[in-house]
């Protein structure tokens, strides 16, 4: 570097991307995960194990076939979804949460990083975290019930999808939240609500005409009903009209995550 080159107060001095920070940003919120594993891999993969066990055992035996396959294997591509977007929103919400309780949020916005490089940054590990669950359930479900998808390369779009749009949607609620139990009032109101009445454990063509026009407006249905198209190549809708639904909610609660991020909403006096 020219030893009389000046830069302005407040200048980027790494170009039009700070690849170091964001890779080191990337790395911390991956390997944060990685570091409690019993707890943030581990857990989930015995509560979808549960679920299907608990379904099977209590329902199984006299429920008929669905969209005519039979009802263990039309729940487990959903249950494979809820996982996956329970565990994207979690990493990336509490990782904010706990910074701005500990008062370490600091460390994170001083770096020389734009407000683009934190969302990215954040959605990384939020991604991660919810790849490595699918790829263990799918592994389970080969391993227990001989399942194999239909359309792996569908399973994996949608699977990134789903990690991608929760992710941003964590870190727009661990932007809002100040402390533990306003997240909780999130995940339990919000994102819980989301998961479980997105035609997870059942077709919404079963349900009241109200109700099936409401869930049409849900993200999270598209994102359940297209995993569904690409384990058992069955849905409730175009598995193109979901995807083009997912995409453009993960680009608008990703435009919101940037906005809030630049102007510093509930991070900065």
């Amino acid at each position: 570097m020219d030893s009389q080159t000046r830069y302005e107060p407040g200048a980027r001095r790494f170009g039009a991307v700070n690849w170091l920070g964001l890779a080191t940003l990337c790395r911390r919120e991956t390997q944060r995960f990685l570091a409690v594993w019993t707890q943030t891999l581990l857990a989930p993969l015995v509560t979808a194990g549960l679920f299907l066990m608990i379904f099977t055992i209590a329902i199984g035996p006299s429920r008929g076939d669905v969209m005519g396959v039979p009802f263990t294997r039309f729940i487990a591509p959903g249950i494979l979804m809820m996982t996956v977007i329970q565990n994207a929103f979690a990493n990336t919400s509490s990782s904010i949460v706990i910074s701005k309780v500990q008062g370490n949020i600091v460390d994170t916005l001083m770096p020389p990083l734009a407000p683009f490089e934190l969302v990215i940054g954040y959605l990384a590990g939020g991604i991660a975290r919810g790849l490595v669950v699918a790829c263990a359930i799918l592994l389970g479900l080969w391993a227990t019930t001989g399942l194999v998808p239909a359309h792996p390369l569908i399973v994996l779009g949608f699977v990134l999808l789903g990690g991608t749009f929760l992710s941003a949607v964590g870190i727009v609620a661990g932007l809002f939240a100040n402390k533990f139990d306003q997240m909780a009032a999130i995940t339990n109101f919000i994102v819980t609500p989301l998961a479980f009445l997105s035609g997870t454990f059942y077709s919404v063509e079963a349900l009241p005409r109200g109700l099936y026009e409401i869930t049409h407006f849900n993200p999270v249905f598209y994102l359940i009903d297209g995993a569904r198209y690409g384990v058992l190549g069955v849905s409730d809708a175009s598995p193109a009209l979901g995807a083009a639904v997912a995409i453009l909610a993960t680009l608008v609660v990703s435009l919101m995550a940037w906005g809030l991020f630049r102007t510093g909403w509930r991070l900065k006096a």
